[in-house]
């Protein structure tokens, strides 16, 4: 049997470097579920976190589910930092709800955190539709070029 590493972890692998289990990828799903049907509830008292709609983009859990970070992002992406931290300091009641909708015997320690996916699909987003890329996308490839196809 081959030992987990701290790097493999870290990285939410299992042994081998075959990615997250079934189940930590179906516990990590119940949680977003549960997590969204909380935040629209809207049962959580904080000043940041006051009509503000939260989405629950994932929730990654470690291998042996100790742990969830969970990736999430304010409608309309403003206060995104102060949001995160209404939602850290929130994370005992949060924990507190989370137990009675998700069966499991123990229940991770949350970590929230903001989802920067979004603004790297904005900047990809971005850079598509910048003239020099647009200039690059519209030449059609010379025959001489490698991996260039004749045309019937």
């Amino acid at each position: 049997m081959s030992k987990l590493n701290f790097d493999d972890l870290k990285n939410n692998q299992g042994p081998n470097n075959q990615g997250p289990s079934h189940r930590v990828l179906r516990v990590g799903e119940n949680i977003r579920h549960a997590l969204s049907e909380i935040f629209t509830r809207g049962e959580i008292r904080d000043p940041a976190l006051d009509g503000v709609s939260i989405t629950v983009t994932e929730v990654r859990c470690s291998p042996d589910l100790r742990n969830a970070t969970i990736y999430v992002m304010p409608l309309g992406g403003v206060n995104e930092q102060d949001v995160v931290a209404g939602l850290n300091r929130c994370r005992k009641f949060i924990r507190g709800k989370l137990s009675g909708m998700v069966s499991m015997k123990y229940l991770p320690n949350l970590k929230f955190t903001s989802d920067g996916s979004f603004g790297e699909a904005d900047h990809i987003e971005q850079l598509l539709n910048s003239p020099h890329v647009a200039q690059d996308l519209a030449k059609k490839p010379d025959a001489s070029e490698p991996g260039a196809s004749e045309e019937d």
